[in-house]
């Protein structure tokens, strides 16, 4: 396989990457072979799972449109993946070209992306860390130079969490990133679930873990507690497509069968 001249030299092009895996799903070009050979079976076991995915963007979409109409100029976005069609810069800066946006995530693939795409935005800055070691992102250059975090910020932890496991306690992750912003802030929270499609979801995860990337699909009522002291804003905990729809979504299938829950906190 010919190797892209943005490709880390280190990067093994035979393992598939859930970073790239995401971005075939949402209809981007940047992912490989391995890549979509892994989607491919994954949406023969569970054929709505572009749609699912799809909902997901959409949502992201309406809740950062949201977070700017509420005064927010600053976005911090925990496990970002691949900055590709319709993510947070370009709705956030659509909004309001002043808005700041850090992208964090663990995928080496992922990062030199974004920072290739990004190139030239100097209101953007991509930090490779793991979201399990607050500090390493908190304290990073990339994020000290670019915000502000004595003033209000969006947190972003989208179609990120279901990658962490029970053990390194991801409701104490969202805190422990909570707690370096202030009252006036905001969390907004996606999480993949096995309610609604529960032998899909089971599929799902064994299918991850045979790739070697674990899943955790998990109930409303455990998604509910990563929200913390945050008030929970209306509509409360939904499932994607029920998060302040607007009338130009496209249709993605029933709800209840797209098999996530979203939602919005506030920090008071």
């Amino acid at each position: 396989m010919e190797r892209p001249n943005w490709a880390p030299g280190e990067l093994d092009l035979t393992v598939p990457s859930t970073a790239r895996v995401y971005d075939f799903y949402l209809g981007g070009s940047h992912n490989f072979a391995v890549d979509r050979a892994q989607a491919r079976q994954a949406i023969e076991q569970w054929p709505l799972l572009p749609a699912a995915l799809r909902a997901n963007r959409a949502f992201l979409r309406r809740a950062v449109r949201f977070c700017v109409d509420q005064g927010i100029r600053q976005f911090l976005d925990i496990g970002s993946g691949i900055p590709t069609v319709g993510n947070v810069h370009e709705i956030a800066q659509a909004a309001d070209p002043e808005c700041r946006i850090v992208y964090v995530d663990v995928d080496p693939i992922a990062v030199a992306h974004s920072r290739a795409m990004l190139a030239g935005n100097e209101r953007t800055a991509v930090i490779q860390a793991d979201l399990r070691k607050p500090g390493d992102v908190l304290e990073s250059p990339e994020l000290t130079g670019l915000l502000d975090l004595s003033q209000p910020t969006a947190v972003l932890f989208v179609a990120v969490l279901h990658f962490v496991p029970d053990a390194d306690d991801p409701a104490g992750l969202v805190r422990r990133y909570l707690d370096a912003v202030p009252p006036g802030s905001y969390l907004v929270l996606s999480h993949g679930s096995s309610e609604g499609a529960p032998r899909q979801a089971a599929e799902h995860e064994d299918l991850y873990q045979r790739t070697g990337t674990q899943i955790w699909m998990r109930s409303h009522e455990r998604v509910l507690t990563y929200f913390g002291d945050c008030e929970l804003l209306p509509p409360g905990l939904v499932q994607m497509t029920q998060w302040r729809p607007e009338p130009e979504d496209e249709f993605f299938g029933p709800p209840e069968q797209l098999s996530g829950f979203t939602g919005v906190g506030y920090k008071a």
